[in-house]
């Protein structure tokens, strides 16, 4: 059985969308992406700034509240029903929770041939690419650098830290045949 579903998990400037933009691109069927940023965007303003949502703390740590727990998991069944109903997908995701994170995923994706694949980057480096897009608050990266990876098991790791994402994702969709 191929791929149904690649799940990217890293901290925030790793590289994960970068890869995914890649993987599109080298891998020889159409896939979908879509990101946990996908989902916040999705959600109403009044959503980013509630404790029942999801909130960015000025040191970069991310709280989440409640409403948004049960909108993300509404959410992680719709992407695993799209990968039910045919439709390759890559997951672009950021497991705060680390394993418990994970173990959300498994559970709506049970039955698809999914490929774990942990996207590392040294904090350093993800610290500066973070101040460079000037669209993150500063201290997320290193903040969540290592904690995402912990207790996740992968069938795949990347490191972005001296590594372009299209190699990565070369070394992603190679793994997958």
């Amino acid at each position: 059985m191929a791929a149904q579903v690649i799940v990217l998990n890293g901290g925030s400037s790793s590289g994960k969308s970068g890869i995914a933009r890649c993987l599109q691109a080298v891998l020889p069927d159409p896939w979908l992406a879509f990101g946990v940023d996908t989902l916040i965007d999705a959600m109403p303003a009044s959503m980013r700034a509630s404790d029942a949502g999801i909130e960015f703390a000025p040191d970069g740590e991310v709280i989440v509240g409640a409403e948004f727990r049960s909108l993300e998991a509404a959410w992680i069944e719709g992407v695993a029903a799209m990968a039910r109903a045919g439709a390759g997908v890559i997951v672009d995701e950021v497991f705060l929770g680390g394993a418990a994170s994970q173990q959300r995923w498994q559970k709506a994706l049970g039955g698809l041939d999914v490929r774990w694949v942990g996207v590392r980057c040294e904090g350093g480096v993800a610290a500066a690419r973070e101040v460079a897009r000037g669209d993150r608050i500063t201290g997320m990266a290193v903040s969540q650098a290592d904690v995402v990876h912990q207790g996740v098991v992968y069938d795949l790791e990347v490191d972005t830290t001296h590594t372009e994402p299209m190699q990565c994702a070369r070394i992603i969709a190679a793994s997958l045949r």
